[in-house]
């Protein structure tokens, strides 16, 4: 597990792109038959990734957590982005196809995933936030997700949002989360921009062509910064900067939140004409 801690914004004004890629970048999120994690400390959240790739793989504990087990304190999202596999939850076993979304709370002891075809492996998205409550372990397909189509063609942003952990969906603590593909053709997300003071942001791309990237913006509305980010990276996104991106191509992302609130919705738009 690596650690990150959090940067003012005087700091990322003042970082080059080394820097930037540094602390915020997740550049080898997805690793056959491991799983990784960074902890920022951004509201702590853990965003990982799990390939069971040749057998299953346990969710462990770290010693910087201080837990008995991973979720003894915390709860967890999972959205897988590659072939069928398994989580297994204290004795249930979740059925999760692509872009499917499982949700584990609060005390639940044991985490176990697995995959259906070694040929195609399950590619598990893991994002995971401090929890004060507990609450059911969940699973969503995305016709769960009551996909909602937003944007346009003339804007270059038409997209599908797929909502899984939010107050209208599976309930958590303080875990919001989603995903949005871009239709053939689009290649903006999150534009007309916005910040939410009130919680920290974390994307992960994938579907990326190989051939093809992604250019985030971030950092304050007046201030922005850039990166180029591949298939199946991810970025984390302090809570007082933008988190936007256009592709040289069409392509899918998977948004996660967690702080004062669970209201999809908060959040201050910032103008496009204001932004520099």
């Amino acid at each position: 597990m690596q650690i990150r801690f959090e940067s003012s914004r005087k700091e990322v004004s003042q970082m080059d792109t080394a820097a930037l890629r540094e602390n915020f970048l997740i550049e080898n999120i997805f690793v056959n038959d491991q799983i990784n994690f960074v902890y920022t400390h951004y509201d702590r959240v853990m965003i990982g990734g799990a390939v069971p790739a040749t057998g299953p793989l346990t969710l462990e504990t770290y010693g910087p957590l201080k837990a008995e087990y991973f979720l003894e304190r915390r709860e967890i999202g999972i959205i897988n982005i590659g072939g069928k596999g398994q989580v297994k939850a204290d004795g249930a076993t979740f059925e999760i196809s692509k872009l499917g979304c499982v949700y584990l709370g609060k005390g639940t002891k044991e985490a176990i995933f697995s995959s259906e075809n070694q040929a195609d492996p399950a590619v598990f998205y893991l994002l995971s936030s401090p929890a004060h409550q507990t609450f059911p372990a969940t699973l969503f397909t995305k016709e769960d997700a009551a996909p909602t189509t937003m944007g346009s063609m003339e804007t270059s942003n038409h997209r599908i949002i797929y909502k899984y952990i939010h107050a209208a969906g599976i309930q958590s603590a303080q875990l919001v989360m989603g995903l949005t593909v871009l239709q053939t053709g689009s290649v903006w997300n999150t534009m007309p921009a916005h910040v939410h003071d009130r919680r920290m942001e974390a994307y992960c791309y994938f579907d990326v062509p190989a051939n093809q990237r992604i250019l985030h913006l971030m950092g304050e509305p007046t201030e922005t910064r850039h990166l180029w980010l591949a298939d199946r990276q991810a970025i984390i996104s302090p809570p007082w900067s933008i988190h936007s991106g256009c592709g040289t191509s069409s392509y899918s992302f998977i948004w996660g939140m967690a702080g004062e609130n669970r209201d999809y919705t908060d959040m201050d738009a910032v103008a496009i004409t204001d932004l520099r």
